[in-house]
């Protein structure tokens, strides 16, 4: 839905767990852009057990759970917003009622090449209880001693999983189906694939040669070699069931399905596809995107709300324009592996063009494949980080910094000369703007 933009008006996006507001300086003009509104799920316990007692082209997990197995449960970890505290405990209530004891379950947090979590953050996730009376573990890449190889896809992606999951006898996942640069959506089997997976498959996975390939793009499900690579991933492993959900931009729940990997994936990806793609007639100087908690937390997740924008499929930001991104960060580029990475990446670069060709030359280490992308949006587009905690970070990792939303508006308006018609996204990473019908 696009709005007009009032004379003088306030307009508010969130910013950490709360919101920041500006107003558009003189002269300007422009909209604001929000999703498509849905009903909301009434009752979102009820709803997931609906989707348990019905799961999608299989049996009922605790058909498939028998006394004397191992479960490794796959969550998501804090900077995804995947309503786990109610997701995960369904799962283990099946699972038990499969026959499966508790000292044979193991939950894991699925980082990738994030930082590992912390005791706060897991009682977030899960709730006391389950942290209480389960054990709780989380995933590294890093640590060889604890992943197995269990095969290779059709392309040649090797597929290497923590050894919870490869040597489990059943395993199940949770996650949020919502746009994602490389996979098209999130959830499904990327979960463990991915977020429980090696450095050598996030290394393939996210390269460059894999992120140049057309058919790996935001929204994108059909043709994309990065989702088929995670789809064949999960048949080498005992991933049996999954229970993903779908949010509105407000954060709440508004599609649930369990059952089998693809077909609660597609099912929920046509339901995020009405939500979440917008209809937008025309580009603009300047696009405000919106992250809000908890992606705002780190430059490397805050700064997808520049390349979601910039990768639609038509543009929406004029070349030589700008992409404003009101964050926080209180983590600086982020405390994990990956992050730290994609720091040192663009710190490295001349230029944005020369760490664009020289990644393509030389390649990039897993994790500052963001590097890549960022740099390829910077190559067309000024990014600045509005309000961040640590402004010289933001700058050493080549980003521009403002410290109000205004103030970053002037600094555009002055060097393009004119009044500039703005769109403010104010969750950018739940909108995809969709100029002739590409999604």
């Amino acid at each position: 839905m696009l709005e007009p933009i009032g004379n003088d008006s306030a307009i508010t996006i969130p910013f950490g767990r709360g919101t920041i507001s500006f107003r558009l300086p003189q002269g300007a003009r422009g909209h604001v852009l929000h999703g498509k509104k849905v009903l909301s799920l009434a009752d979102f316990p009820r709803a997931i057990r609906d989707a348990m007692d019905n799961p999608l082209a299989t049996p009922r997990l605790r058909e498939l759970a028998k006394p004397g197995m191992h479960a490794c449960v796959v969550f998501t970890d804090i900077t995804r917003a995947s309503p786990d505290r109610y997701l995960i405990p369904a799962l283990l209530a099946e699972l038990e009622a499969g026959g499966i004891r508790r000292g044979d379950i193991t939950l894991l947090c699925a980082v990738g090449l994030h930082r590992p979590s912390t005791p706060e953050e897991k009682l977030e996730k899960l709730g006391p209880d389950v942290v209480a009376n389960y054990r709780v573990v989380d995933h590294d890449a890093l640590d060889q001693a604890n992943l197995i190889h269990v095969g290779d896809t059709s392309e040649g992606v090797p597929i290497v999983v923590s050894r919870c999951v490869a040597e489990s006898d059943v395993v199940v996942a949770s996650g949020l189906v919502e746009p994602h640069q490389y996979a098209g959506y999130s959830g499904g089997a990327k979960t463990t694939v991915i977020g429980a997976g090696g450095e050598t498959v996030i290394a393939v996975t996210h390269g460059v040669r894999m992120l140049d390939r057309p058919g790996v793009r935001l929204g994108k499900i059909e043709g994309n070699p990065f989702q088929k690579a995670v789809r064949e991933g999960a048949r080498f492993i005992p991933l049996k069931f999954i229970l993903n959900a779908v949010k509105d931009e407000n954060g709440e729940p508004v599609a649930v399905a369990a059952g089998n990997p693809i077909a609660v994936h597609d099912y929920l990806v046509a339901r995020a596809k009405e939500i979440y793609t917008v209809p937008v007639p025309q580009d603009y100087d300047v696009v405000i995107a919106g992250v809000g908690y908890p992606k705002d937390v780190n430059l490397y997740q805050a700064s997808r709300a520049a390349s979601y924008i910039y990768f639609a499929p038509e543009p929406v930001v004029r070349r030589g324009g700008a992409i404003v991104v009101p964050a926080p960060c209180p983590e600086g580029v982020g405390q994990g592996t990956g992050e730290r990475r994609f720091g040192e990446a663009m710190a490295s670069a001349a230029s944005p063009q020369e760490l664009v060709e020289r990644a393509r030359r030389e390649g990039l280490p897993a994790g500052a494949q963001r590097a890549f992308i960022m740099a390829k949006v910077m190559s067309d587009a000024e990014v600045t980080i509005v309000g961040a905690e640590k402004p010289d970070v933001i700058r050493w990792a080549g980003f521009g910094y403002a410290p109000t939303v205004e103030a970053a508006l002037e600094r555009v308006q002055a060097r393009l000369g004119k009044p500039l018609e703005v769109l403010v996204v104010p969750h950018a990473l739940l909108t995809l703007p969709n100029r002739r019908g590409a999604f």
